[in-house]
């Protein structure tokens, strides 16, 4: 599938990236090679084949969470050297907008 120039500058710019003019003509037979392989590939009948979430049987790699306690002083220290604080709790910047208005 031949993407033309518009096309390829199309999708460039809903990706936000700049291509040098140099680069549209690449861009336009790689991206047109990547959507002629889709397309054979819409062609496969999968009516038999099963769904499944992983190709290759993933399993949890991540390690349990093992909770350590810091020695006194060293908690201390660093509660006394924070620059905000209320009593024994750090107060930090907010992560999340409050929509409530």
């Amino acid at each position: 599938m031949k993407l033309t120039r518009e096309e390829v500058l199309k999708i460039a710019k809903l990706a936000r990236l700049h291509l040098e003019e140099e680069d549209i003509a690449k861009y336009q037979e790689d991206l047109g090679s990547i959507l002629s392989y889709v397309e054979k590939l819409q062609e496969l009948n999968t009516d038999d084949v099963p769904e499944f979430q992983h190709a290759a049987g993933g399993v949890n790699v991540f390690r349990e969470d093992v909770i350590e306690n810091c020695d006194a002083d060293v908690r201390r220290r660093a509660i006394d050297n924070f620059s905000e604080r209320e009593g024994n709790l750090l107060k930090v910047q907010a992560v999340f907008e409050n929509r409530t208005e």
